[in-house]
């Protein structure tokens, strides 16, 4: 397989605009880019900058209904940690690799993420985390 490095945590927060200050205030990170809609998804994004390294980041997710994955989960288990994104060089090869040791996808084929092509693992199968698969361009 070709997972790894880490690619960034994402935290569901009820309001991105309330979050950031906080960030700001007491680690001093800083939106990467300016909030935006991911439609398909039906939440607000914003990435931010942790240090040097571009790509290492904190995802705030915000649900723009009552209707989405991300509202769920809001609702049920409130505002934290909702998933930790691992890089891929080759995403498909990644998921039958998975997929063969039985890991519980909740995507078996590659989709359109925010930043590249993106798939799922099922919390189930690695203690209660979800876990996010990037394959960037």
């Amino acid at each position: 397989m070709t997972l790894g490095p880490v690619d960034h945590v994402a935290v569901v927060v009820r309001s991105i605009e309330a979050a950031l200050p906080r960030y700001a205030d007491l680690f001093g990170w800083h939106p990467a880019e300016a909030p935006r809609i991911f439609a398909s998804q039906r939440v607000r994004l914003c990435f931010l900058r942790t240090g040097p390294d571009p790509a290492a980041m904190i995802e705030l997710i915000e649900p723009i209904d009552d209707e989405s994955g991300v509202a769920r989960f809001l609702a049920t288990r409130g505002e934290g940690l909702h998933h930790v994104c691992l890089r891929s060089d080759d995403l498909s090869a990644d998921l039958a690799a998975l997929a063969a040791a039985e890991a519980e996808l909740i995507d078996r084929e590659p989709r359109p993420g925010a930043h590249g092509r993106v798939a799922f693992v099922h919390p189930r199968t690695l203690n209660g985390v979800l876990w996010e698969l990037l394959e960037r361009p």
